[in-house]
């Protein structure tokens, strides 16, 4: 079983959180606002249902889904886009596919070292974030 991604975390480190924001079309003004942010994210787990919820002072964005089963998703707040993301566990990571106008987009986390990592992507953009647990 992988290690439990559950709990709040606060973000460490996030590498080429631009280039990914620009592979999503977000326009430059929101790319700095976010640019500044530190995100903490909060990750709970209820029976079979996962909801991760991104929280900054700017703005929060809350989804939940359960594994294996494709849903609707609109990135609301982020890139305002609908997507059908796919979640499944691969190994210790928790890997979500979204299918949509955007090319090649998605994200995975995984516990290494008693910390959080994130790995977004999208149209060939990676972004990699590290959090801790508060």
């Amino acid at each position: 079983m992988p290690a439990s991604i559950c709990g709040t975390w606060e973000m460490i480190s996030n590498v080429n959180f631009e280039g990914y924001m620009i592979a999503l079309g977000i326009g430059p003004y929101l790319r700095k606002i976010a640019l500044r942010l530190k995100l903490k994210k909060v990750i709970e787990q209820q029976g079979d249902l996962y909801v991760i919820k991104t929280v900054s002072t700017f703005k929060n964005y809350t989804f939940s889904f359960k594994l294996n089963q494709e849903f609707e998703e609109f990135t609301q707040g982020l890139d305002n886009r609908h997507v059908k993301s796919l979640v499944t566990w691969e190994g210790n990571k928790l890997v979500c596919v979204q299918t949509g106008e955007k090319k090649n987009r998605g994200w995975t986390h995984w516990i290494e070292d008693d910390k959080l990592h994130l790995e977004l992507y999208c149209e060939g953009e990676l972004c990699r974030q590290v959090f801790k647990k508060k």
